[in-house]
């Protein structure tokens, strides 16, 4: 795996980071301490990641657990700017990458189809990270059910989010403003990507997914790569160990009231649930027609009815 750290889309499924060519130091002057909440949290991440759709389960674990002590700011970190700029001897085309997805998902337990790369391969990851700019500036709310709508597209169903047709999808799917994001995404919303560019440079970010856990003093500390939950939940505490942990109500209902769609190890994660026992308990809400279901090559996506 060491030549794969090169390259961006072969992610270090040890260290759990996708990686891109080395930027400058951080800029200590740049503020991102805490706004609202005790604690802010500071997300780079990209839609096409597989160690940040790796980590999908602990972050929403935290959201629950911790939700009231932090808030979180999504920002892109292009991690595939075209494969015209890419000079790794190890990757010659995106078929390299199928592989590795696959080892990816397994290592993780988070369905991921790496076809994508073979049967309608994405020439750049800029196009879904510049929609998203776009799909913020109609709410966070509905920013991140778009991310997470591509996310599933992608990792799932095999479709490329670089095509304008599966982002407008994507985007009406979870209620924007269709006029307004085709607007915003050839305006703003590039210009948004641009200053989350310039913002992974001045903070030294390398790859991801990389988090920053800032409180209202400025005080910091950084999570890199895919890592065990108690990893984000330190990180929280440290800063603001006040915080005290609310109980998971694990009644399907209620999950799935959070999270409309789920997969089984994310459902497993936020349940205390093993693998097998999640996928039965999963199975017979579905056989009674409570929840609905996605089957992808690799895995499930379990969805409210």
């Amino acid at each position: 795996m060491n030549e794969e750290k090169n390259n961006a889309l072969f992610c270090d499924i040890e260290t759990g980071i996708c990686e891109v060519p080395e930027t400058q130091s951080i800029n200590e002057a740049t503020d991102i301490s805490s706004k609202i909440k005790p604690v802010h949290v500071l997300y780079f991440t990209d839609p096409i990641c597989s160690s940040c759709w790796g980590i999908e389960p602990q972050l929403r674990k935290l959201k629950l657990e911790y939700g009231e002590y932090f808030d979180i700011e999504y920002r892109m970190g292009g991690l595939l700017a075209g494969w015209n700029t890419y000079g790794g001897s190890d990757v010659s085309n995106p078929k390299d990458v199928a592989v590795h997805w696959e080892e990816a998902g397994a290592h993780y337990e988070m369905p991921i189809d790496g076809d994508v790369w073979i049967e309608d391969p994405l020439s750049s990851s800029y196009p879904p990270s510049i929609a998203f700019k776009a799909a913020q500036l109609q709410g966070n709310d509905k920013a991140l059910d778009f991310l997470r709508r591509i996310k599933e597209m992608i990792f799932l169903e095999k479709k490329n989010i670089e095509k304008w047709e599966n982002l407008e999808a994507a985007a009406s799917q979870v209620g924007l403003d269709l006029e307004q994001f085709k607007v915003d995404f050839e305006g703003r919303g590039k210009e948004m990507f641009d200053q989350d560019l310039v913002l992974k440079g001045q903070l030294g970010v390398r790859g991801f997914p990389t988090i920053f856990f800032t409180d209202e003093d400025d005080n910091r500390f950084k999570v890199y790569g895919s890592k065990p939950y108690e990893s984000y939940e330190q990180a929280l505490l440290k800063l603001y160990p006040e915080a005290v942990k609310q109980a998971i109500d694990t009644d399907f209902e209620n999950i799935f009231s959070h999270y409309p769609t789920l997969t089984s190890k994310e459902f497993g994660v936020l349940t205390s649930r093993s693998k097998d026992e999640t996928e039965e308990f999963l199975n017979e809400l579905y056989k009674q027609n409570k929840i609905g279901k996605y089957v992808s090559k690799n895995g499930v996506l379990w969805t409210v009815s």
